[in-house]
């Protein structure tokens, strides 16, 4: 099991270093769907015969599509924007992503998921952004300090996304309440 797991790091190191940009939006996605199917079995407990595929394949869909691409391109923004990985660094990237980046993306995140839903703008503004908002500041300040200090610019959407598996979880089950 130890070798294969290393082989299997191995070999993702290797597809992110020729692709980075795919391999950072298939991961988005796929760990997005996996959010979703762990809020549906484990929080909405719908067990196997009620669980909504369709659900997961459209949240893997904003994953790839939403997720991968604007957070992706918002390290590398963030990156020029704020060079280098020392303390009061990672402290600015935090402040920065915390403050400006993330209303915003939990936002168009929320509007995305209730406009695939079917619901009115009134709907998709009443789905709690104030709550996910300040769930967001619960979990994510300390999550992206330590990201921004120890990991390097291509792996930092992976430790989100590894970390944002419970995340996602949780947004999953908030953006898809009825």
């Amino acid at each position: 099991m130890r070798g294969s797991m290393a082989g299997l790091w191995r070999g993702y190191q290797k597809f992110l270093g020729l692709h980075p940009w795919k391999v950072q939006i298939l991961t988005a996605g796929s760990l997005v769907g996996v959010g979703d199917v762990i809020s549906q079995q484990l929080v909405e407990r719908k067990g196997l015969q009620r669980h909504d595929f369709e659900r997961t394949m459209k949240m893997m869909g904003i994953g790839f599509c939403f997720v991968g691409p604007v957070v992706g391109g918002w390290y590398k923004t963030l990156e020029s924007l704020v060079p280098g990985s020392s303390k009061s660094v990672a402290l600015k990237k935090m402040l920065l992503d915390q403050g400006g980046f993330a209303p915003c993306f939990l936002g168009g995140f929320l509007a995305i998921v209730g406009a695939l839903n079917g619901l009115s703008k009134e709907e998709i503004w009443s789905k709690d952004y104030k709550d996910a908002l300040i769930t967001n500041y619960y979990i994510w300040p300390a999550v992206q300090i330590a990201n921004f200090y120890f990991i390097p610019l291509y792996h930092r959407l992976a430790v989100v996304q590894c970390v944002a598996v419970i995340w996602n979880s949780y947004l999953s089950w908030k953006a898809n309440q009825l």
